[in-house]
């Protein structure tokens, strides 16, 4: 599939889920991926908001996406995955809560970059059963030169210290541009439609 044809159908699946927004999002309203972001856990990929169990996200997913046009391939990547609809879509008084954060990423490399450091370790989504599912954003900022992150600009590894991340005044104050996206639903094992 295209950039462009990607960008169309991940740009409508956004919108129909709520999730861009210029005043409280993290995605603006006129936001166009300039790169594709696959997310893959084991063989089953992300794509356009489909759904996970619990027990199929307990490990870390792999990632990969190709460098952006007229960039060069030293440029660096920040990826957040958070969730806004915590504890609940119906009651999201957590968001955005921190599932994961990597900053250094590299198009070539992914997670594998020598510069890749994890911020916040990943916790695999863990909506409860009761709960409808919860949308889950994979993220992917370009970083400014000489950007320099480590844990203590994002926060604590705790899982309360997770919770109501400031996710976009923290993307603003280090001037880190979206240029990618992913996401998901995620439910508990025992959910049922």
């Amino acid at each position: 599939m295209s950039l462009q044809t990607h960008a169309e159908a991940l740009t409508t699946s956004l919108a129909q889920a709520g999730l861009i927004s210029d005043s409280a999002g993290l995605i603006p309203n006129a936001f166009t991926p300039t790169t594709e972001l696959a997310v893959k856990f084991g063989e089953k990929a992300v794509e356009l908001g489909n759904l996970f169990r619990v027990s199929e996200v307990k490990s870390a997913p792999t990632l990969s996406f190709e460098n952006e046009a007229d960039v060069p391939e030293s440029q660096l990547y920040t990826l957040l995955l958070v969730d806004p609809d915590a504890p609940t879509p119906d009651d999201p008084k957590f968001a955005f809560w921190r599932h994961w954060v990597v900053s250094g990423l590299t198009a070539a490399e992914g997670l594998g970059a020598e510069s890749a450091k994890v911020l916040t370790e990943y916790l695999g989504p863990g909506p409860k059963d009761e709960s409808r599912p919860h949308r889950y954003l994979f993220l992917l900022f370009r970083e400014p030169g000489g950007l320099v992150l480590s844990k203590e600009d994002v926060g604590g590894e705790e899982f309360v210290q997770r919770r109501s991340f400031g996710a976009k005044e923290w993307v603003e104050r280090h001037g880190l541009s979206l240029v990618g996206v992913n996401w998901m639903l995620g439910a508990g094992d025992g959910w049922e439609e």
